[in-house]
Formats: C-alpha cells, sequence, structure tokens
C-alpha cells in the first residue's frame, strides 16, 4: 500500500500525510479526557518538593501542569521514590514519568523519550566573592565536596588523580554545600540546576565553571505509546518557542538558559536524535493557545 501512494503521489505529499496523521494522533491523546498519571520524586529541589502547606511544587511540578494545560487534560502527580516510578510506568499506574530522567543509551531502549527539556550537565560551587574556576586544572590542590553515591561522587573518584584534587562526601547536598560556606571544601560539584538553586538560597555561595556532559532530561512514556510521547513532544516545542519554558527555569534556577540549551531549542523531530525510538520526520508544531 506504501508503495502504491510512492507511484502517484510527490514525496512531499506522503510526507505531508504522516505529519496530519501524527497531529490527528495527538489531538486524539490530547482530548481523551482521563487525567494525565504522573510521579516525582518530591525529595529532589528544585525540581519537585513539598510544600509547607502541602501539596508540590518545583520546575517539574509546573513544567506538568503546564504540559496538561496545553493537551486541555488534568493532572495528577504523585510524590515517591524515584526506584518505583520505572515499574509504575510499566504496570500503567502512570502515563508518563515526570521526575527528570537522564536520556541514555539504555534507557532508550526501554523508554520512550520526549525531546529534551532541560541539559543535565555538572556545575561547581564555590564561596561567594572566592575565585571562580576557569578550567577543571584549576581543582588542583582544592578539595571537593559531593552528595554520597551520586554521579558527582563518581566524577570525583574518577577524576582526583587527573587534576590532582581531593573530595570529601556528605549524606546529602545541602550538607555538601555548607561544607563550602564553611571553609571544609573549596568547591561542591553537583547537578547544574541543584547548584542553580543552591546558589539562589544561599548568598553566601555562587556558581562557577560548567562541565558540559551532552546529556539531557526528557519526559519517559511506555515504548508502545507513541501518540502520548508525540503529543507531550509538541507541547513542549510550543513551550519552548513562546519562552514558557525559559521563564519556568528562570524562575526555580535563577536564569534564562542560553538559546542553544534544550530548554530553549526545539528539536526537529521526536525524541532525543541518535537514540533508540527517535522519529527524524520534521514535526512541525501545532501551538493552541493557553
Amino acid at each position: 500500500m506504501l508503495n502504491s501512494v510512492h507511484t502517484v503521489l510527490p514525496r512531499m505529499a506522503v510526507a505531508s500525510l504522516f505529519s496530519v496523521a501524527a497531529i490527528l494522533s495527538s489531538v486524539a491523546f490530547a482530548q481523551s479526557g482521563a487525567p494525565l498519571r504522573t510521579g516525582v520524586d518530591a525529595t529532589f529541589a528544585p525540581h519537585a518538593m513539598v510544600k509547607l502547606d502541602g501539596g508540590l511544587q518545583g520546575f517539574n511540578i509546573d513544567l506538568g501542569e503546564e504540559l496538561a494545560k496545553r493537551l486541555q487534560r488534568k493532572i495528577v502527580i504523585e510524590g515517591t521514590e524515584f526506584s518505583g516510578l520505572v515499574p509504575g510506568l510499566n504496570a500503567k499506574k502512570y502515563d508518563f514519568i515526570l521526575a527528570p530522567v537522564t536520556v541514555t543509551p539504555e534507557r532508550a531502549k526501554a523508554m520512550l523519550f520526549t525531546e529534551g527539556y532541560l541539559d543535565t550537565d555538572f556545575t561547581f560551587v564555590i564561596k561567594k566573592g572566592a575565585p571562580a574556576l576557569k578550567s577543571l586544572e584549576d581543582l588542583k590542590g582544592k578539595t571537593l565536596s559531593v552528595n554520597k553515591g551520586s554521579a558527582y561522587e563518581n566524577w570525583a573518584r574518577d577524576n582526583m588523580a587527573k587534576y590532582a584534587f581531593k573530595y570529601d562526601v556528605y549524606g546529602t547536598n545541602a550538607d555538601a554545600v555548607q561544607a563550602v560556606q564553611s571553609g571544609r571544601a573549596d568547591t561542591n560539584l553537583a547537578g547544574s540546576t541543584v547548584a542553580a538553586w543552591a546558589a539562589k538560597q544561599n548568598p553566601a555561595v555562587q556558581t562557577t565553571y560548567t562541565i558540559k556532559t551532552g546529556l539531557v532530561w526528557a519526559l519517559a512514556f511506555r515504548l508502545d505509546d507513541k501518540a502520548g510521547r508525540d503529543a507531550a513532544g509538541n507541547a513542549l516545542k510550543c513551550m519552548k518557542i513562546d519562552g514558557t519554558l525559559g521563564k519556568i527555569a528562570n524562575k526555580w534556577f535563577g536564569y534564562v538558559p542560553a538559546a542553544d540549551a534544550a530548554a530553549m531549542k526545539a528539536a526537529v523531530g521526536q525524541g532525543v536524535e541518535n537514540l533508540d525510538g527517535y522519529d527524524p520526520t520534521p514535526a512541525k508544531p501545532v501551538c493552541v493557545k493557553v
């Protein structure tokens, strides 16, 4: 059937048919009526955290609520342990995972991802007014503080000999930042958004050098839910184009991401390029007023 279509229609017309089909599928998902069900790790500030008067707040909470608004659906966000999110998705307890999930080749084989909505880089935090780190070579002779069991502890362990620094491990990143403030450590290494939040909340510290990882956070769907992934992907593109995602980032991190950052630049297709699940078909965003 596809071959017969190619014989009578120009290639551009065929691409348009696929584009229309994708849009209709996304519209059907958006108008299904049932609330979107999802989950977050409610201890991962500033992405998701419990409010003093109850409920949840954070970057990803705002992201989820904005996504639901653009899909014209309600959303139910559950605070739970991160380890329970993927099993919950596969058991169809959740429609997608709202918590930050780093997209890796291994995960892309098990889940279907939207395009990235934030870059997942590493940033150093120093005491306010201390000399800025301009390169990793500036770590020589310094003491780093890192959160136990984190990717940042792994990075410190793997690079301490190369850059001639020492590192201390703390139970929470808040304790690791406190070590910098008190002078027990020269710098703290954490995720860029967490580092920015720490500097925003604590005027005694500031961010400095950032390690670019090339990785992104994206919304995760089941492998069989391409319609859901594409509908969410379309909404993300619109949120980037109209600047909404940048405004949410500025609200929680205290800065507007660069023009080429994942929060600002819409991808051509659907998903994360060069990984399983990526659909390279140009997906022109269909944006609705909100």
